[in-house]
């Protein structure tokens, strides 16, 4: 079959419905190697809305390989941007400066802030405006790792926190669930979401600001069950992104029977 006559599958998909999607999924590296990270990029990279790297791996990793999977990202067009424990770690032992030195010299687009395991008693106005002087963008993360599930008032509360960190200048909030999505943040001790508080997350800063940690598969179905194809989601393993992609879609049988992510029909 020549090239010109092949079938392609993003025609199949508007044949049966699936529109085009703006990519909506921050996938996380815990470490990969850099050939299986390259690989993952050269699969999906258009479906990945920022790529998280690690937790503080990238920092004790060779330096060079981690400079290498920042430039494989950027090559193909995908954001960067670290995770939080070691932005929480820098400002407890008073080194926020040399620590946003450091991802703008390694070439991250953005770090994540957070109170996950620490108190920090700098304003975020004073935080935006160091990462901004570095070329850095900043997102936020609501919620404590180990605070376990949120009540009403830890809601609002957050919230409140959230809107101050918007107002400062970030660009995004992120919700926590850490590894397991259970006993932690929207997420009870069986792994239950709690769909009134998350809809009160996105009641106050809506989908295009709000992002919701899913690091496994019972929480992300029940995110996308919940919120439909529109709904932000992050912490996904890389090697997962795929299978949270065609759930989004409706191509996952869990996925097809739910009217908010079923295929739109087409007219005959």
């Amino acid at each position: 079959m020549s090239a010109q006559s092949r079938r392609r599958a993003c025609d199949f998909l508007k044949k049966i419905g699936v529109d085009d999607l703006p990519p909506c999924t921050s996938p996380f590296d815990p470490g990969y190697d850099l050939v299986t990270l390259t690989g993952h990029l050269d699969q999906s990279s258009h479906l990945i809305s920022i790529l998280k790297i690690s937790m503080a791996c990238w920092i004790i990793a060779n330096e060079e390989v981690t400079r290498h999977k920042i430039e494989a990202a950027r090559a193909r067009n995908v954001s960067t941007v670290t995770g939080g424990g070691p932005f929480e770690i820098a400002v407890a032992q008073r080194q926020l400066p040399a620590y946003l030195e450091l991802c703008a010299d390694v070439g991250v687009t953005r770090i994540e802030c957070g109170e996950g395991f620490t108190d920090m008693n700098l304003e975020p106005r004073a935080v935006v405006s160091m990462a901004r002087q570095q070329g850095l963008e900043v997102q936020f993360e609501l919620g404590k790792k180990h605070g376990g599930s949120f009540g009403s008032r830890i809601v609002e509360e957050l919230i409140t926190q959230g809107n101050r960190w918007l107002e400062a200048g970030a660009v995004e909030l992120i919700v926590e669930a850490r590894e397991s999505a259970q006993g932690v943040g929207l997420f009870d001790g069986e792994g239950q979401l709690n769909c009134g508080f998350a809809d009160r997350f996105v009641d106050a800063f809506g989908f295009d600001r709000i992002t919701f940690e899913a690091p496994n598969k019972p929480s992300q179905f029940a995110l996308l069950d919940h919120f439909g194809r529109e709904v932000r989601l992050s912490n996904v393993r890389l090697e997962e992104l795929l299978r949270v992609e065609i759930y989004r879609r409706g191509l996952h049988s869990d996925a097809f029977g739910k009217p908010n992510l079923r295929p739109r029909v087409i007219p005959e």
